[in-house]
């Protein structure tokens, strides 16, 4: 396995680079739910459709009814479906990835010098390769069923509100584009508070592994006082910054809020006009306050989903950047890997004095 420690700093990458190592499996899931979501954002379309053909005037359109029921069934199932078949091969893969990335991060830790570990609490070092594995199985998890399906729907809503309006689809677009631009600049600025809150976590989860595993030394020294109140200036510490995180993100929830509402009142007053000049149908309507709506749950799932990975990958960053330091000590690119072959040291005759001159033994 190649050395790890170039991700110190680059999280995005590593999380990429151990996906890259089952990428199949992530295209295979990929797949399905590009492909659901086209099947969800297309069930609008099947009720459009329906709502036409039951409005014409003709008697003769009861093939087309059944046809355009079909159509709509057709969707519906292939969306349920897709979303089955995408969360069946992800119960596999994203497992795997968090193996992986443990077994990784535990590799590059015992390579480490002996003074890397007398610098630095084990439970601290402990709870972060833990934080880093659920870091990246959240991240993924998020990427997959939360933003991207509420991208591909915008796209997919936009498209198909091009067959109404196309200045309206652009409109839509060029809204969409603009917020969303905005609410990953907006979260992204806020990466310092959440990496705070990152390091102040991991703190707590090394304070109370240490003080557990150090047990008998706490009792013998009568240090039960002094570890509660120093657990409890530590975890005031971390809610503090928990609460400088949340704070900064229900910002963008209310920015995300704002401009939602002012977009699905402006698009549904804009289907209503088109309506009483004629230009669109009664089922282009439906179709517009169908997508509108839809586009309003997808950017605000957006929203949330772009608030939680911007917290984990803050946490995950925090993390790297303490487990993969470089080693201090490596092995030389040419020397031989040790083998055991049944050589053995022998101790005979040894003699060992202080600089003082204290014989401590001789002929040992």
């Amino acid at each position: 396995m190649k050395d790890v420690s170039r991700f110190a700093h680059r999280p995005l990458a590593f999380i990429l680079w151990f996906i890259g190592r089952r990428w199949a499996a992530h295209a295979a899931i990929l797949a399905a739910v590009i492909t659901a979501v086209a099947c969800s954002v297309g069930t609008q379309y099947g009720v459009k459709f329906l709502v036409d053909t039951l409005s014409a005037p003709s008697a003769a359109v009861s093939g087309r009814v059944w046809s355009a029921f079909s159509l709509l069934i057709a969707l519906i199932a292939a969306d349920n479906l897709l979303w089955r078949v995408a969360s069946w091969i992800g119960n596999f893969a994203f497992p795997s990835i968090t193996a992986d990335l443990r077994r990784a991060l535990f590799r590059h830790l015992l390579g480490h010098a002996p003074a890397f570990f007398t610098e630095r609490l084990p439970g601290t070092l402990a709870s972060r390769v833990t934080a880093t594995s659920n870091a990246v199985f959240t991240v993924e998890n998020l990427f997959v069923w939360n933003v991207l399906p509420p991208c591909a729907a915008t796209v997919a809503a936009i498209v198909l509100v091009a067959t109404v309006s196309v200045p309206m689809a652009a409109a839509l677009m060029v809204v969409s584009g603009t917020m969303s631009f905005a609410m990953f600049r907006i979260a992204a600025a806020g990466r310092t508070l959440h990496h705070d809150f990152a390091s102040k976590a991991a703190a707590v989860d090394g304070e109370m592994v240490d003080v557990i595993s150090n047990m008998p030394l706490v009792w013998s020294c009568c240090g039960f006082g002094r570890e509660r109140r120093r657990f409890r200036t530590t975890v005031e510490r971390e809610v503090t910054a928990r609460r400088s995180s949340l704070f900064y993100l229900e910002k963008l929830r209310i920015f995300h809020a704002v401009v939602t509402i002012a977009l699905i009142v402006g698009l549904l007053a804009w289907a209503i006009t088109l309506w009483q000049s004629g230009t669109v149908t009664t089922g282009d309507v439906v179709l517009s306050c169908t997508l509108g709506l839809s586009v309003l749950h997808a950017t605000r799932d957006l929203a949330v989903a772009l608030v939680d990975v911007t917290q984990h990958v803050a946490r995950l960053s925090e993390a790297l950047s303490t487990l993969l330091i470089p080693h201090e000590l490596q092995d030389h690119p040419e020397a031989a890997t040790f083998v055991r072959s049944g050589a053995s040291v022998v101790i005979d005759d040894i003699a060992f004095r202080y600089p003082n001159g204290h014989r401590v033994f001789d002929g040992l």
